[in-house]
């Protein structure tokens, strides 16, 4: 009781409320242009939050992550061109729904199944980080080293399209992760005789470079290109906003069912909230009594597509706040944001600071109430700002990149390397290789070396010491069959598409 009156005291503040307020208003506003997503709302936020107390900082990252998750629905509807990666199985049934007349109530299903879902998934962390934090005290050396092959394996292995490609780029993440002194040695590795590097690549500008830099020269070479797309107004009318007595019980049904899968898929590292968002959509279809219109407007399309879809959003952090393994590229983000804070998630950060989970967790659920009321009154005005043309926006997010980079050390040598990892992070998506695997390789390479040194020193040098553990043989184990149901699953894919 005496930790949860102190979280109380930490969450119940002014600075708090207002700047998860601020977070979700700035995630939902940034979501809802194409382009502009979550993801990249959290990289040009962070920057703000280096003077910030931890929980206001975190309470304003969580805020924009969940806004922007939200977001992503509504260009994803009005103008087919999902604002996020997870949005594209909502732009399935809600694009179909605003040529008939009927945005505004995609627009009102998806905000509802977004908060409900998110909601539940809070929930279920709430409810079992604590114990599985305790379970993970007891873990060793050796089960931490299985513990992030595994997390690592997985997690490049369904990013991107390419298997290789993703492997790749994870394998590029730890070596970039190498870069500085030695933690045992303290020698010099690929620092290329520069001081700047002996304490290896700051985190904030590899981030801002490889999401928000990388996604302005994309952006800016795109602008001229693409061809304008028809927008549909939407339309207040109350009775086409009107949800039928009918449809309601379906959507809750819907909202029930995808809640629980994406909180599932979401607490594995890895799966992301586009898989489940499309596993989801499918899963509703062969339960609907509707199924014939699913792709021709369908409002439980809608419902499963956004809950499947924002109920990851909860469930990636119980892996992220237990274990210090990120469930995908937003809680690596955020993962980013408690290092930067001088608070590393893992087991001890419920040991140490238990005082300041509970009060994050109580931020969670407020920026699910914040979601909806902001939501409620954007989703109006929403076709007015998803159609703001990009060449007025972009100047604006380059600025923030670069003063952001520069903030955090007051370094140019930072806005550097904030250059260069944009450069690299637009080569590397130019060319299909997702950039999600560096950035989470490069934040687990330290756990990953730490404790793989550790065994082999408690072992005397012999492997044999991730086999005798169990724990630790069977996430090796798991890793390995991970990758092949990863493999056969693209090749059975591969073979419909071509037969089709």
């Amino acid at each position: 009781m005496e930790t949860l009156v102190t979280a109380f005291g930490l969450f119940l503040q002014p600075s708090v409320f207002l700047a998860t307020f601020f977070g979700v208003g700035l995630g939902v506003v940034l979501g809802s242009i194409p382009g502009l997503t979550a993801t990249m709302a959290i990289a040009l936020i962070v920057p703000m939050t280096f003077t910030l107390s931890p929980i206001v900082s975190i309470g304003m990252l969580i805020g924009a992550y969940k806004g922007g998750c939200f977001g992503g629905s509504i260009p994803a509807i009005l103008l087919n061109t999902p604002g996020t990666p997870a949005a594209a199985a909502t732009s399935l049934d809600g694009h179909q729904l605003a040529k008939k007349g009927n945005g505004f109530k995609a627009l009102k299903v998806a905000l509802m199944s977004s908060v409900l879902a998110d909601s539940f998934s809070d929930i279920v962390l709430i409810l079992v980080a604590p114990p599985l934090a305790l379970i993970a005290l007891k873990m060793g050396p050796p089960e931490m080293t299985g513990l992030v092959i595994f997390s690592l394996l997985i997690i490049t292995a369904v990013a991107g399209e390419s298997m290789i490609k993703g492997l790749i780029s994870g394998v590029l993440g730890l070596l970039v992760g190498t870069i500085g002194l030695d933690p045992i040695m303290a020698t010099r590795r690929f620092g290329f005789d520069l001081a700047q590097l002996d304490e290896g690549i700051s985190l904030m500008p590899m981030l801002i470079g490889l999401f928000a830099l990388s996604e302005f020269f994309i952006a800016i070479e795109t602008i001229r290109k693409k061809k304008q797309v028809h927008l549909y107004e939407i339309s207040t009318d109350p009775e086409k906003a009107r949800l039928t007595k009918d449809e309601k019980k379906a959507c809750f049904k819907i909202i029930g069912m995808s809640s629980s899968i994406g909180t599932i898929l979401g607490a594995v590292p890895g799966i992301g909230p586009s898989i489940a968002a499309f596993a989801s959509y499918a899963q509703a279809r062969k339960i609907s009594k509707k199924p014939e219109e699913f792709g021709k407007g369908s409002i439980e399309g809608v419902a499963a597509a956004e809950a499947g879809n924002n109920a990851v959003a909860g469930a990636n952090l119980i892996p992220l706040l237990t274990l210090g393994i990120p469930g995908d590229v937003g809680a690596a983000l955020l993962l980013g944001a408690f290092m930067i804070q001088g608070l590393h998630p893992g087991p001890l950060l419920f040991k140490d600071n238990l005082d300041i989970i509970y009060a994050i967790f109580m931020a969670l659920l407020l920026s699910n109430m914040f979601n909806f009321l902001i939501g409620r009154y954007y989703i109006k005005v929403a076709s007015k700002v998803a159609n703001v043309p990009k060449h007025y926006i972009f100047p604006a997010v380059l600025a923030f990149c670069l003063v952001g980079s520069y903030g955090f050390n007051q370094s140019m040598f930072d806005v550097w390397m904030a250059l260069l990892f944009g450069v690299i992070g637009y080569i590397l998506r130019k060319n299909g290789f997702p950039v999600a695997p560096l950035l989470i390789a490069f934040i687990l390479e330290p756990i990953l070396e730490s404790s793989f040194r550790q065994s082999l020193l408690i072992s005397q040098g012999s492997p044999a010491i991730f086999f005798t553990h169990p724990i630790s043989c069977a996430f090796l184990i798991l890793s390995i069959v991970g990758v092949g149901f990863t493999v056969r699953g693209r090749r059975k894919r591969k073979q419909s598409a071509g037969q089709s």
